[in-house]
């Protein structure tokens, strides 16, 4: 019985965990959209924080669901080369996955 308890915890504490990354991810986006609409000029640290949070509760959200690193990683490489095969329209227009593609390789993180 003792076993179930502890795996019940370790379930509990595992969805809350989830909920408040789920959280944090919907507070980061909103403060973008209302720095955005603020009209105000916003500077690029502050986008920068909020993307990045984004991003890492990203990372974190999918290993509590139990996706690893790697696979994000690999995930998002073969979107930015589908994207960059397809022509999707950011590309075609602005070519930001080519750049961000050339980034990635330039910092280590695609392979």
């Amino acid at each position: 019985m003792a076993r179930g308890r502890a795996g019940d915890f370790d379930i509990t504490k595992n969805i809350r965990l989830i909920e408040w990354l789920k959280s944090q991810m919907l507070n980061s986006v909103a403060r973008i959209f209302t720095m955005l609409a603020s009209g105000a000029k916003v500077s690029q640290e502050a986008l920068a924080s909020c993307l990045g949070n984004i991003i890492v509760a990203c990372y974190l959200l999918g290993r509590r669901l139990g996706i690893h690193y790697a696979l994000i990683d690999q995930t998002i490489e073969d979107q930015i080369r589908l994207g960059i095969i397809e022509e999707n329209e950011i590309e075609k227009n602005y070519g930001d996955l080519s750049e961000l593609q050339q980034h990635l390789r330039d910092s280590g993180v695609d392979s």
